[in-house]
């Protein structure tokens, strides 16, 4: 189950909304959405999947969205995850992911090796975007929140079931994020 909300910041405090995702396939996607809701102001996406991960995208005007994310493995494994997870937010060199067919290890050994134990199994399964293996650490930009109020400590010190209400909270808009829960 996913919770997604939009929070604009205004001259007033901050505006919440209620947000659907089922339209959404790209975080471009995404960044409209947002600059939908203000085109000048701050905005941020909050969305969590049950306890799993947590992701905020912060728009402000015409930049470029900015991302974090609590856990990538988790999110890999979620459609919406999958959006966030950009090469930039994984440190990847964008479009490093092209396979040379060549060089692919189809039978899983090296060239002359015998075939090993399952010991690189569970690495393998830990998760994947475009076939990279992605750990469970936190992603993307830290200190997405901290000129905010939330800094980068205490954002990795969050637990994904309360992430949200916390850093709300934080804002100064719990109460605000509460009415569209």
């Amino acid at each position: 189950m996913y919770f997604a909300a939009l929070l604009a910041r205004t001259e007033d405090g901050w505006k919440a909304s209620d947000t659907e995702l089922d339209d959404v396939e790209t975080l471009s996607d995404l960044t409209d959405l947002a600059r939908e809701v203000s085109d000048e102001d701050t905005v941020l996406l909050l969305i969590e999947q049950e306890d799993a991960w947590f992701g905020v995208v912060r728009v402000d005007g015409e930049e470029d969205p900015r991302i974090y994310v609590s856990d990538a493995a988790a999110a890999a494994r979620s459609s919406y995850g999958e959006i966030l997870l950009t090469d930039e937010v994984l440190g990847r060199e964008p479009g490093g992911d092209d396979a040379d067919l060549d060089a692919l290890d189809l039978d899983g050994t090296e060239d002359g090796e015998p075939a090993d134990s399952d010991d690189d199994d569970e690495e393998e399964e830990e998760g994947s975007v475009s076939g990279d293996a992605v750990s469970h650490s936190p992603v993307g930009d830290r200190y997405i929140l901290a000129d905010l109020g939330v800094s980068e400590r205490e954002l990795l010190a969050l637990d994904e079931g309360e992430a949200l209400s916390t850093i709300a909270e934080s804002l100064g808009a719990a109460e605000i994020l509460e009415t569209v829960r």
